[in-house]
């Protein structure tokens, strides 16, 4: 205020200092101001304190209803009323009060019965009788009011023949024969249809047989009929298990089937098993075969082989590697095809064991004894099955190292007694010795082969025990 002390509302909305906008009201408050968003009501609507309400026009007196009519408020509107009033039955007081006559004929649902017409009179209303004139095959309903059909067949009027049926038409009936037959003009009577002769082929999926009136569908072997009586099914016979084995299900009938291993015979359902041993051409397995239902299986010497993993050869059991041999300490374990053997290598008298395998000479005598007995002795062992390729070269033997100018001789000295080796000179440093017969069984020999090397004239003998074991073909 001008005095510098007191303080006066300052109205924001007068002094256009407001933010409200262009569609929104500015109302003063102490201190500040707010902003109304405005209403727009309807017709018979006024806005108040932000709220539509209703305009009572009876009220406010801005209705139009005459001197003879009531004013009555209504939500938005208003409406006009006659003033009590009396008026005669049969008359009613209209927009202006004044009695009028009523139409009973429209105003009243059904005023008259049927068959009566609705005439309006002053006050009231009265009926008159309908009179209507009904064609042929027609009669009036029972009220008179509309002409309805005479149902010939179910009266009983009808004219239609024995085995006919009547049929009830508007004004009249129809004489027809029943489904499958056909009228006779001739003999005047309804006969069978022939349906298969008439539709070749259309109504039945295989065969048609006529009947009374119908006709009946039919399949032949291998097919039924389906659910609609005309089309044919395939019979699937695998259902009830005909073959022994295998069955597929073909269009119209079946054909049987064995599993590997299985042939079928002659009566085209049975499964026998085939003998795959005796019938093969070669050989199916390495050391035996043994049929079983439907297939074979390979078979190997009941002890010292186990099945390979291809389940034809047999393999051998290194029992001397898995320690299920029965050596003792004392003894060596070397392992053959099917087998294993014990073997002890002692050194003789004058000899000193210098591996698991050779013993070399302590002294000699004299130059003589040093050239006759060998300087070392080597034992070797040799495993060959009875079905190897003869002659077959089965060891070589040579001084190591070996220097020009040597020169060897070799032969075997014992364990040959039936001839089954031989040796041979390669050059003038290795010989070989060889398997020269067959062995037609197992068999275990020891052969001695001893090899003299001249060097620089001089003559040195070696020994070469060597095991040879024979073992049964079971091959791998």
């Amino acid at each position: 205020m001008a005095d510098g002390h007191s303080c006066e509302d300052m109205d924001e909305c007068i002094t256009n200092t407001h933010t409200c906008k262009p569609n929104e009201r500015c109302v003063n408050t102490l201190g500040a101001f707010v902003c109304e968003r405005q209403i727009s009501c309807s017709s018979g609507y006024q806005s108040r304190n932000g709220v539509c309400e209703d305009i009572d026009e009876c009220v406010t007196r801005t209705h139009d209803c005459g001197a003879a009519m009531e004013c009555r408020n209504s939500e938005g509107s208003f409406s006009c009323v006659p003033k009590q009033q009396r008026c005669y039955t049969g008359f009613t007081q209209d927009t202006h009060g004044n009695c009028i006559d009523i139409d009973e004929c429209s105003s009243l649902a059904e005023a008259c019965s049927s068959g009566f017409n609705c005439v309006n009179t002053v006050g009231s209303y009265t009926c008159q009788r309908k009179v209507i004139v009904c064609s042929p095959g027609y009669h009036a309903s029972p009220d008179g009011a509309r002409c309805i059909d005479v149902d010939e067949c179910q009266t009983g009027i009808h004219r239609c023949g024995e085995g006919q049926i009547c049929q009830n038409v508007p004004g009249s009936y129809r004489c027809n024969c029943q489904t499958g037959y056909q009228y006779d003009a001739i003999r005047q009577t309804c006969v069978d249809v022939n349906e298969c002769w008439r539709y070749p082929g259309r109504l039945c999926a295989q065969t048609c047989e006529n009947t009374p009136g119908s006709y009946q569908c039919s399949c032949t072997a291998g097919f039924s009929l389906a659910f609609d009586g005309k089309n044919c099914e395939d019979v699937n016979e695998c259902d009830s298990n005909p073959c022994s084995q295998e069955c597929a299900n073909i269009y119209g009938s079946y054909q049987c089937y064995c599993r590997q291993g299985f042939y079928l015979k002659e009566d085209g359902h049975t499964c026998e098993d085939i003998d795959e041993c005796s019938q093969s051409i070669g050989h199916l397995c390495a050391f035996q075969c043994v049929n079983v239902p439907g297939s074979y299986q390979c078979a190997c010497p009941p002890s010292g082989y186990s099945m390979s993993p291809n389940g034809r050869t047999c393999r051998d059991i290194d029992e001397c590697a898995i320690g299920s041999h029965n050596c003792s300490l004392s003894e060596s374990c070397f392992n053959i095809q099917g087998g294993f053997r014990c073997l002890s290598f002692a050194c003789p008298s004058n000899y000193r064991k210098v591996s698991d395998t050779r013993c070399e000479r302590v002294s000699c005598q004299n130059v003589q004894d040093c050239q006759s007995s060998p300087l070392r002795i080597t034992y070797y062992q040799l495993s060959f099955q009875t079905n190897i390729v003869i002659p077959a070269q089965i060891f070589r033997i040579g001084p190591s190292p070996a220097y020009a100018g040597d020169s060897i001789m070799i032969g075997i000295t014992r364990g040959n007694e039936e001839g089954y080796f031989s040796t041979r000179r390669l050059n003038s440093f290795t010989g070989a010795v060889y398997l020269q017969r067959q062995v037609p069984e197992p068999r275990d020999f020891m052969v001695d082969v001893e090899m003299k090397l001249l060097r620089q004239g001089t003559f040195t003998t070696f020994l070469a025990r060597i095991y040879v074991f024979i073992t049964a073909n079971a091959a791998t």
